[in-house]
Parts: structure tokens; sequence; C-alpha cells
């Protein structure tokens, strides 16, 4: 709520987010709330999205009350910055995953500004960690510092992680453009691309990498093999190609 109305929020703040639910003849609708004041976001007749916010006591944004030009410009301002940050929030997350070029030059060291800006290896167990430390929804609003980062990935290696080892990597982060440094504090936030390179690189080593390196693992018991498909499949091409080479 505090990404879409811009105020602080706490356990004390009235409000709820809902997801209506999806049955025959009925489009999905979201409705965010903040104290009386509400966004929803529904398919217009069938065709078109639409969002609209319905403020119905001003004062929840420090708006008097009175019938006035400048009231009524106040309020709808605070409408349609509800409005686009909800849209721009959705825009961002359905970007596609970064091009080539843009995964080359995460990847790979260079120099920016006279900077040595190292290299995030795709497949590195510390910069998975990272990856899938600084990702997280809990930092979309305060942002995360250091010991944050320390403990986030010292979990996901089940080892010793340092607060220098963190300072270097926020380091290598924020060089190549991947977070940016909130003013006057010593906290952090994903940029829009960051996001875009932090949740492919999470997703993709999880969901796909490590389960299927798993699968093609030659000492896998076999009622595990007889469960995944591509461990068939692949123990399959593995002797076809024994075959192949032994005949020749």
């Amino acid at each position: 709520m505090s990404l879409i109305f811009d105020r602080r929020i706490n356990r004390r703040t009235p409000g709820t987010f809902r997801t209506k639910v999806i049955t025959k003849d009925v489009d999905p609708q979201i409705s965010c709330y903040y104290k009386s004041s509400r966004i929803k976001q529904y398919f217009k007749e069938h065709r078109a999205l639409r969002t609209e916010t319905v403020v119905c006591d001003t004062r929840d944004f420090g708006i008097g009350r009175r019938v006035t030009a400048a009231n009524w410009k106040a309020s709808r301002a605070v409408g349609d910055s509800a409005n686009q940050r909800l849209c721009d929030e959705q825009a961002a997350d359905a970007r596609p995953a970064p091009d080539v070029a843009t995964f080359a030059q995460v990847t790979r060291p260079y120099t920016v500004h006279g900077q040595h800006a190292p290299g995030l290896r795709f497949g590195d167990p510390r910069v998975m960690a990272v990856m899938a430390g600084v990702v997280g929804f809990t930092h979309l609003l305060a942002g995360f510092d250091n010991p944050t980062l320390v403990r986030v990935v010292a979990a996901q290696l089940g080892c010793s992680y340092t607060s220098r080892q963190a300072t270097y990597d926020l380091r290598g982060l924020k060089r190549k453009g991947l977070i940016v440094r909130l003013p006057g504090r010593h906290r952090y936030q994903l940029t829009p691309l960051g996001r875009r390179v932090a949740v492919p690189f999470t997703k993709v080593y999880g969901r796909v990498l490590a389960p299927g390196l798993a699968a093609l693992d030659p000492q896998l018991p076999k009622d595990l093999v007889e469960r995944s498909e591509l461990a068939r499949a692949w123990r399959q091409l593995d002797r076809f190609a024994e075959n192949r080479v032994a005949a020749a």
C-alpha cells in the first residue's frame, strides 16, 4: 500500500488488499484499501484494464474537506499518482528478461567511470545467494543494508558470509546499476534493471538449472530416475551415444 498511496503504513493502519475470486462470467478484480480510500482494477466491459481510485476521506492524505479548487486538484493528484504507481509496478514486473547484451554486461567484469565492476557469474553460489537476498519483497519499502544482506546470504549459503564480503558485493551491484543507495542512508534498493536481472537469475537457477543438473547426476538412485522424465530421456540419449561410439 505504501508503494501505491505513498503513505506510511504500520500495523495500526486500517485497510486490506484482496483479489476477487474468478468465477464464470466474472472478471478478476484487484482492490487495495488505505484507511477509507481504495483503488480498484478490473476489466471494463471485457475490453480494457480500468484502474480507478476513490478518495472517500480527503484527510487521509492531508487534504481539507472544503469544496475548493485547490482541494479538488490535490485529490485528483492523489488519484492520478496512485493509479500511475500501480500500473508502473505491474509494467515493471511484466518486462521481459534481460537481453543478451545486458546479460553479458552483468556477468562479465568491466570498468565504469574508472572503477572496477566485477562480473556476477551466473551459477556461482555466492552470486546466486546475493541475488536471492536482494530481490525479496520485504526490501521494497525500506530497502536493505549490509547487516540484512549478511543474514540473508549466510542463511542461503549455509556457511559464513562476512560484512566485508557484503560490502564488496554491494559495491559491485551498485557499480553495475543493479542497486541504488538511498539518499543520506546506508540502505539500498533494487533499480528496475536490478529487478529485471535478479528475478530471472534466481528463478532460472532455482527452478531450472539446479533441478535439471540434479536429474542428470549419474549417481541418482534408480527410483528417482524413474520419477523424472528428464532423467530418463538423458540416460536414453547417453546409452544411444555410447552404442554409436562402440559401433564406430
